[in-house]
């Protein structure tokens, strides 16, 4: 025995209407598609679920005892729809700060543009928070300026980018070639972590910013 959903659809529909055109009107099938469907829905039971009178269709005691449990089954399957439109295709980011709050913006635009239906959602944090959200599952892809030793990730460069400092025209550091220590930034910044590799001094000796995904 192999019951569709469309089959307990079409017996409902036609159940609450009181015929097959009616209910063929309401589910947007021909009056045959119909018809054929509840046929196929009594073969497979192995009862009449509707009393013919003339050219109406009456609901009898098979029928009463089917329609809840029929109800009951369309609207698990109406939840199940639900929750997976609302969860597949929903796309969860965390980026570090440059990236989260310049770069990604046009992206997210061109992409609400394309899929206005698909949910999408946005967070800034470190460089840190981003690995460690990408490790733990509570995103789904992860941006970063620095690179990433999790054994567990996988990186994927795809911008080049550049740190550099500037000055006013006047400022003595216009007029001559120097190195300065970088200035400390929050805990967890990728700035910080090419310090502590003894990257102390201003350079460009890192470009690529790693897209981080499971």
């Amino acid at each position: 025995m192999h019951i569709t959903l469309r089959q307990l659809e079409v017996f409902a529909e036609v159940l609450k209407s009181g015929s097959t055109t009616q209910g063929s009107v309401m589910l947007a099938l021909s009056q045959s598609a119909v018809s054929a469907a509840l046929s196929d829905l009594e073969a497979q039971l192995g009862v009449q679920l509707f009393d013919r009178v003339g050219k109406r269709l009456v609901v009898n005691e098979h029928g009463r005892l089917l329609y809840p449990k029929a109800l009951a089954i369309l609207e698990q399957s109406l939840e199940i729809e639900k929750m997976f439109q609302q969860e597949n295709g929903a796309l969860r980011v965390l980026a570090s700060s440059t990236i989260g709050n310049y770069l990604l913006p046009a992206m997210i635009a061109r992409y609400r543009r394309d899929y206005p239906s698909i949910p999408f959602e946005l967070h800034v944090g470190n460089t840190q928070d981003v690995v460690t959200a990408v490790a733990e599952f509570s995103v789904d892809l992860g941006f970063i300026e620095g690179p990433c030793h999790h054994p567990d990730l996988v990186t994927q460069p795809w911008l080049e980018d550049e740190l550099v400092v500037f000055c006013a025209p006047e400022n003595l550091l216009a007029q001559q070639t120097v190195t300065v220590p970088m200035l400390a930034r929050r805990r967890g910044s990728c700035v910080n972590a090419a310090q502590a590799r003894g990257k102390s001094w201003i350079t460009s000796s890192w470009h690529n910013c790693p897209i981080l995904n499971w």
